[in-house]
């Protein structure tokens, strides 16, 4: 990933505004052909071992730089990150892979991120049922140095209704998103190897992907 990429992201965070996005379309353009390129050659390294993800488009993978502010008190026009969806869709039955970047918070995702309410249900009844599969999965040493567990974004106080207090699996049903997120520098972006380094990470996760998904096959 070039070093321009991340000076436009923050310079565009230092100027949010339609004036200086205009004057500076061309470094955004720069800078979205060298994530284009970017998450390309990521497809293809993820494709070595999940071939679903070879279909992935990159340049349609890419979410837009403009922001939705109708329903916003902040009114800036533009994000100050890119990201890209390879896999992965917000409420859709898909679990796959999410690149985040944005100086200074970066990171790494997999799994499925704001599951719809019937998808929610069935994940929870599956990692009840299955626990043993899913305790195995979740405390395999690559996804563990990797990402640790799973994020505890909106975590529910109390063990949803439809399943016992006591199910042994409780801590996991609380979760409203089942996905990963390991944070990663804007050094790492820079290195000569990071698109074979974060395909090895994202590889530990596919384990999670996979019990998702199939979920919904």
């Amino acid at each position: 990933m070039e070093v321009s990429t991340f000076n436009f992201l923050k310079n565009l965070e230092a100027n949010n505004n339609r004036e200086w996005f205009n004057d500076h379309k061309e470094d955004y353009l720069r800078a979205r052909e060298n994530l284009v390129s970017f998450v390309d050659q990521l497809i293809s390294v993820i494709a070595e071992f999940d071939e679903r993800i070879a279909r992935v488009d990159a340049e349609k993978s890419l979410y837009r730089i403009y922001r939705d502010t109708r329903f916003s008190h902040d009114k800036s026009p533009y994000k100050n990150n890119f990201g890209a969806n390879i896999g992965m869709g917000k409420g859709h039955q898909s679990a796959g892979y999410y690149l985040h970047i944005q100086p200074g918070g970066s990171f790494l995702a997999g799994g499925i991120y704001m599951p719809e309410r019937n998808q929610l249900k069935e994940i929870r009844s599956e990692i009840s049922y299955n626990r043993k599969e899913f305790e195995t999965l979740m405390s395999n040493d690559s996804f563990q140095r990797n990402f640790g567990g799973l994020s505890e974004e909106g975590k529910l106080k109390r063990v949803p209704n439809g399943f016992e207090k006591d199910d042994a699996m409780g801590e996991y049903l609380k979760l409203k998103h089942f996905v990963a997120i390991r944070l990663v520098s804007s050094k790492e972006f820079k290195q000569k190897n990071a698109v074979q380094k974060f395909g090895k990470v994202f590889e530990s996760v596919k384990p999670l992907n996979d019990f998702l998904n199939k979920i919904f096959d």
